[in-house]
């Protein structure tokens, strides 16, 4: 089984796909001072560059964890969410209050994805 890893950094891989399956480690927004709704919108499309270079889209996506430092977000980053997912192919999701490496952060997402 080959196994590709895309945007290989210092401590891990921005994503890494294997057995036709793409793993999207944690993923954070570039505006940490930004509003939930900003840093949510900013992730996702993050998630879509990801899952473009590994060739695939988010009407494939099998998992998704959000993390949130303040379960309060959990309202208004649905409502970005909600105009984000594809509705004809949502994937499991789970949402977890946790707090994140940055104080500033409001959201952090992971996904599984499958590969054509």
């Amino acid at each position: 089984m080959d196994i590709s890893r895309i945007e290989p950094g210092q401590h891990f891989a921005a994503a890494v796909v294997g057995g036709g399956h793409l793993y999207i480690s944690g993923t954070i927004a570039k505006s940490v001072d930004a509003s939930i709704e900003v840093q949510t919108r900013e992730v996702l499309e993050r998630l879509d560059e990801l899952m473009s270079k590994a060739g695939t889209n988010k009407s494939r996506l099998l998992s998704v964890t959000i993390y949130l430092p303040h379960i309060r977000d959990f309202e208004a980053m649905n409502r970005v969410w909600d105009t984000w997912v594809d509705p004809q192919n949502k994937p499991a999701r789970a949402t977890v209050e946790a707090r994140l490496a940055i104080e500033s952060l409001r959201v952090e997402i992971a996904a599984v994805a499958l590969v054509p």
